[in-house]
């Protein structure tokens, strides 16, 4: 099995559980890890026998900048499923999701959410 890793997707978003956070967002950063078998696309140099990146980054953009929401686990499991009903001959998958600086009383680089699918 092989993989491909889209990493470090940067988007604003306003999501979290406190008002401030609603209205002035934050950063969130969407990383992506399919484990999948690419020998067809490797041999072919087609884009139509892989995971085209621009889909995968485009989802992850509708949903961070999309409705506001209150958990980052919330919209890890969004993109994930998204991801999965775009791609379901690539289902073996995680998305990683980060807030960059959570509104805590002393410095946190970031807070993380895994999920893998399938679910």
């Amino acid at each position: 099995m092989d993989t491909l890793t889209i990493k470090g997707m940067k988007f604003r978003g306003l999501h979290g559980v406190h008002e401030q956070e609603k209205e002035e967002g934050n950063v969130f950063e969407v990383d992506v890890v399919f484990r999948s078998y690419l020998s067809e696309s490797a041999k072919t140099d087609k884009l139509s026998a892989t995971i085209d990146y621009t889909k995968v980054h485009q989802i992850a953009l509708d949903i961070i900048g999309g409705e506001s929401v209150n958990l980052i686990e919330h919209l890890c499991f969004k993109i994930g499923n998204e991801i999965s009903n775009s791609f379901p001959y690539h289902t073996k998958f995680d998305v990683i999701v980060r807030k960059l600086n959570p509104p805590l009383p002393s410095p946190v680089k970031f807070s993380e959410i895994r999920m893998s699918w399938p679910r």
